[in-house]
């Protein structure tokens, strides 16, 4: 039913154990929310505002009635057999309480604006966290290098310092997808840290997003071995004339 997902990743890595398990059963039981639920029920289950997390065919949403406050109201994922929704899932199973504080800043977002034409800051910023984000955890000089575009003081100089101090995990669910066949050009918003329960609009807002092409992260794909991997500029931008480095949070 899913295309074929290569689990020796290293990006995949934290995901790999409970991946490997909703897509064997996804295959045995015939569908993505069935598997989710079977491995959700085993976790303990996890609990909403609406009650307890399901994982629901695409069909149970009612029509006009917004994604985010579906699943806030009713505590139900609505979730297509393929692969996007099923790495949606599996991040609800891997970071329950970041993906339940997304949910209800969505949702409360919603009530307060309705649904238009744009989705508004706040939810376009949720939207870029929970479909593309990657969080990382770093000492401050490779941030501010990565705040700077200094592709080859991040990614080629202090290559041997990302085995020991850095941690990078990706989050989105769009991202992941992508990720399952890899192109060069593939484009993670970073967020610095590792955000829970505390997250709010504030902070979400100023969208501090920084972008990092992931197959360049050391370690990460053969290809950034290469001497002259990380000169495209087309994939590894450099920051714009006149236009100052991303403000810390």
């Amino acid at each position: 039913m899913l295309p074929a997902i290569d689990w020796s990743r290293p990006w995949l890595a934290p995901y790999r154990r409970c991946g490997e398990e909703v897509a064997n059963l996804a295959a045995a039981c015939g569908t993505v929310a069935g598997a989710l639920n079977r491995v959700l029920s085993g976790q303990g289950g996890l609990r909403l505002e609406g009650g307890e997390l399901h994982f629901v065919a695409q069909g149970a949403q009612p029509e006009g009635e917004a994604y985010e406050a579906f699943i806030h109201r009713t505590a139900c994922v609505p979730t297509r057999d393929n692969l996007h929704d099923f790495f949606n899932g599996l991040m609800w199973l891997h970071w329950p309480v970041l993906k339940r504080r997304l949910n209800e800043l969505q949702a409360q977002a919603v009530a307060a604006h309705g649904v238009g034409t744009a989705r508004g800051p706040l939810r376009d910023a949720l939207t870029l966290f929970d479909e593309n984000a990657a969080l990382l955890e770093a000492p401050a000089d490779l941030v501010q290098r990565l705040r700077e575009r200094d592709w080859k003081g991040l990614l080629v100089t202090q290559r041997d310092r990302w085995q020991r101090e850095v941690k990078l995990t990706l989050f989105g669910h769009a991202l992941l997808e992508k990720l399952v066949t890899p192109y060069k050009s593939i484009t993670a918003h970073v967020w610095v840290g590792v955000p829970g329960a505390e997250l709010d609009a504030s902070a979400l807002v100023p969208k501090p997003f920084l972008p990092l092409p992931v197959l360049g992260v050391p370690g990460w794909w053969p290809g950034n071995e290469v001497p002259g991997f990380h000169d495209d500029e087309e994939v590894f931008r450099p920051l714009q004339a006149g236009r100052k480095p991303s403000i810390e949070r």
